[in-house]
Parts: C-alpha cells; structure tokens; sequence
C-alpha cells in the first residue's frame, strides 16, 4: 500500500464528511448554478476539500488530454488522429507529450472501469452527469488508480481544470468524488465494482480489463473458434490495454533496413519488410519524411505479404502481357503501398479502388513515391461491390481488405471498443460477404484472393468464408500458412505459431501484433468444381 495515499487519507479523514455530497447549488449534471458561488472568507490554507483553495489554471497536458476526450466524444475523432494534431498545437513535446499521451489513452482505454468506479462514489446514474465532467473526472480517476500519480497532485491539478473547463461548481464535484476514489486502493476497487469471477466471470473480465461484456464474450468465442484456448482470454484483453509499439514498414526498393537503423529505427520482430521506432514520432526521419516508409502494424503487413510474397506458388493463372492486381478496399493506402511496391517485381499492374473519395485521396498519398519510382498503381473511387460485374475474370490476385469492426486493433483505437455495438456485427458481415463473392468473381481462372480483416470476430472472418464458400462451387480454400511465413523473417518462420490453418488468425498476445485475420481462396483454372485442399475444411 502506498504510504504517500495513506498519509493523505488520513489528512482528509480528519476533516468532516460534508463536502463528500454535491452541494445544493449545482445542477443533477455537476455544472454550477446561477448564484451559487461560495461566500468567501478569510484564508484558511490549503485544503483538499476546499477547490477554490486550489491553482487556478491546470497544466498544458491535462489540458491538451481533456481536448482530445472531448473531440472523440462530441466529434467521434479518432484518437490516433486527434492527439497528435492537438500535441502540435499546444507545443507539446518530451515528457510533457508523454504524459499527456498516457493520460489520454489510459483513461480511454480504462474507461469502463473508471466509470464504474465513479459510479460508486455519486447518488446518481452517469448517464446524468455532464459529459465534460465526466471526461475530467475519468482523467482524475484514471491518475489515481492506474498512473500511481500523488493524490494531492492528481486531485488538485485535475480540479484546477474542472474550474478552467466547466466551472468553480463543477469543480467542487469533482473534488468531492476523488477524494473518495482515493480513498481505496486499486485492488479495493476491484473487489468493490467487479462481480464475483466464480459467479460472472464474463462480468468480472470486462470490468478489470475495461471491456464491454460482449466484446469480451465475443474474444472468448474468437478465441475456440479459431483454435485457441479459452483460457488466454484474460491475456488477450490485457494487450489489447498495453500501448503498442511504433511499427515502421520499408516500401519496396526505396529503402532498406542499414538506412532505418541509422536513422534510428530497429529491426522488425516479425516482418521481413518491417522496422521499430523507439519511442514518440518517427516522422522527422528520412525515409519516413520522403515517403519512403510509413507506420504500419506488422500484422497489416503480412497480411500483403502474404498475397504479394506467399502467393508467388499458388497462383497457377496465365495472362498475356503484365498480370494485373486488385486492392478492393484500399483505403488509407498502408497495404497497397505494400503491394505496389512489389509487383513490379512480378511484371504486374496494381489497380487500387476505394469507395470513398477522401479515402482515395489518402491512398493517392500513400503511393506517390512509388509512383514517381516507376511502380505502374492506378487509383480509382468505386465501389467493391460491383467490381466483379464490371471486371469478371480479369485480375490474377486480389486483396480484400474488407471493412470491420476493428476489433482486433482495440490497443490502436480504444475509443472503438465504447463506440461498436453488437448489431454492427451483422451489418458488416453482410458487407463483408458482398465484398468478398465481388472478388471472387473479378479473380482470374487460377487466381487468388486474400480475404483479410482486422478482427477475430467468428461472424466477420470463418463464417464469412464459409458461407460464400457453401455458395460456390468454383472455389478452393488454400492453407494459408505458408504464405504469411513468407512474409516473415527466415530466421523466425519456424517459432511463430500460425494455427492449425487454413486460414491463419494474428494475435496481440501471441504475435505482438494487431488481430488480423486472412484467408486465401483460389478460383479454380479449369472452371471445374473445386473440392477444398485435402485434409483441411472449407473455413
């Protein structure tokens, strides 16, 4: 137990319990009321449960930290995007930057948790408290149970921005309720908010690993379906809470992993074509700067190696003239950059297309240097669904990187494990299978596609591929194992667990890499019926 916490729990319990209640002058929301401004009077010295003792302005990372939950909350930002922008604007660097970034994701991630806690130390429901309180308070919260920050500190710069951002009277809100958050330990809390394992073990994960229910049911069955133990659960949701590295992806023949080391980068732990960045923005490097590398997931990057590397032996379609190539759903650009970059090599022409025009731009963006290195990449705004009416038979491999829920990249974008309902499920899986038979019908006799999403989700990955599967007799599922080994380094191939195929799943807690899932399916060259490959079933 900290001695510091108990030190200032004392000083507090000495005092008398009615600041602990919401005073009469502020509204159900925590904001303050017309006139209700204290009365003044002489100085007393400081006091914990006295905000208006406190400094009046908060610090320029809990500031920036407040704006940035405040854009995911009123705008649906995404954090990845917001904070950085926000980090910019505000100067902030070092461990400023640092602080700011922990407090921010932290208190996203840990938002369920923060919520319930909070919820135990007010009269009323969440739902009825101001969301900008709400942000502040998490913030304040999240200092106290996770960050280990000293009370007297955590409370009082948090209250400081309560006054700043929502007023005096909601400021003495908040004081009230975390002082009684830290009046436990984290472990108490735990005990107090979290159901009883041995009754609601569902219950009890989401709770301690701050995910919604169904998500954590979902992971579980993601988990049993793809071949894994149940039991890995609680370690699966403990990293998808751990900030992940940066990964850089080297575009191909543009740089190479001498110039990134010097630059201050390290090898990749899994990808052939990937680098790590220490810490903080790699964008001041070079390669990085000129476009000649990017930040990319490992994972997003042997999903395209898989089809643009691992696929060099599966594709047994004949062309005359350059093969060509589709990237079905390639926005922001990561993947098929990736790809553009490679088929070159195997006299191909890359036709990227992208529904939305802003997306498209990005993909634009994307592969510009490749471009003016020679790489022949076709950009168009069109939509996925159609292309296999438009283009039947005509591209020897296919990328279908298809929309998702995302929840395999939850470490990345926390804000969507609150935003995702269990009904987007069967809206993109509807989608997904849309996408997917589009592909299958723009491929090749002989060609292959990747079905590739950025979750584990049974409905978005295996029962995907097995419905369109029942629907088709022209279709072969390819073990795609061999294909993602291709992808990584030689001297790892045989220690990374892929599964027991054919299609192969990424986890965070086994790969160190977002939860990306492919399947390879290849259209049959005769035009025959195709029976899936021999001691494999056909998801």
């Amino acid at each position: 137990m900290n001695p510091q916490r108990d030190d200032h729990r004392g000083h507090r319990e000495d005092r008398g319990r009615r600041e602990d209640r919401p005073r009469s002058g502020r509204d159900a929301q925590g904001r303050e009321r017309s006139g209700s401004r204290g009365q003044g009077g002489p100085r007393r010295g400081w006091s914990s449960s006295r905000p208006s003792e406190r400094s009046r302005t908060s610090t320029g990372s809990r500031e920036v930290a407040y704006e940035a939950l405040t854009a995911v909350r009123e705008d649906d930002a995404y954090a990845n995007l917001v904070l950085p922008r926000l980090l910019r604007r505000h100067r902030l660097s070092g461990r400023d930057a640092a602080f700011a970034t922990e407090m921010f994701y932290g208190s996203l991630r840990a938002q369920g948790r923060l919520d319930a806690i909070i919820a135990a130390c007010i009269d009323r429901s969440l739902d009825e408290v101001d969301g900008a309180v709400l942000d502040v308070m998490r913030l304040g919260a999240y200092q106290l149970v996770d960050m280990g920050v000293a009370p007297h500190a955590a409370t009082s710069e948090t209250v400081a921005l309560a006054r700043s951002v929502v007023g005096a009277g909601a400021a003495s809100f908040v004081n009230a309720v975390l002082r009684r958050v830290g009046e436990r330990t984290p472990e108490e809390w735990i005990q107090k908010v979290a159901p009883d394992p041995e009754k609601d073990l569902v219950g009890h994960l989401a709770v301690v690993h701050s995910h919604p229910t169904w998500i954590v049911r979902a992971l579980g069955d993601a988990l049993a379906g793809h071949g894994r133990d149940r039991a890995e659960l609680p370690d699966l949701l403990d990293a998808q809470n751990r900030a992940p590295a940066v990964s850089l992806v080297m575009r191909p023949g543009l740089t190479d992993l001498d110039e990134m080391i010097e630059g201050g980068a390290g090898r990749g732990k899994l990808s052939i074509f990937g680098a790590t960045w220490p810490s903080g923005d790699p964008g001041g490097m070079d390669p990085v700067r000129q476009g000649r590398a990017a930040v990319q997931d490992e994972g997003s990057q042997l999903m395209a190696l898989a089809l643009g590397l691992g696929a060099d032996d599966l594709v047994i379609a004949e062309q005359e003239g350059p093969a060509e190539w589709l990237d079905l759903c390639a926005g922001p650009g990561g993947k098929t950059a990736l790809l553009g970059g490679l088929a070159p090599g195997h006299d191909a022409e890359l036709l990227a297309i992208e529904v939305q025009p802003h997306r498209t731009v990005l993909v634009d963006r994307a592969v510009e240097t490749l471009r003016e290195a020679g790489c022949e990449i076709i950009t168009r705004t069109a939509d996925g669904t159609t292309i296999g009416r438009e283009m039947p038979g005509h591209f020897t491999r296919i990328l279908a990187d298809v929309p998702c829920s995302g929840l395999g990249a939850l470490r990345r974008r926390p804000e969507s494990r609150w935003r995702r309902t269990p009904g987007d499920i069967g809206q993109l899986a509807a989608l997904q299978r849309d996408l997917l038979t589009s592909a299958l019908d723009a491929a090749a006799p002989g060609g292959v596609v990747a079905y590739v999403t950025c979750s584990p989700h049974l409905a978005e990955t295996r029962l995907v591929v097995a419905d369109v599967l029942k629907r088709r007799d022209d279709i072969e599922q390819l073990d795609a194992r061999p294909a993602v080994a291709a992808g990584i380094h030689p001297d790892l191939q045989d220690q990374v667990d892929l599964g027991q195929g054919p299609s192969v799943q990424l986890w965070p807690h086994i790969h160190g890499t977002d939860a990306m899932f492919i399947a390879l399916l290849r259209k049959n060259p005769t035009g025959d019926p195709a029976a899936p490959e021999e001691g494999h079933p056909a998801s």
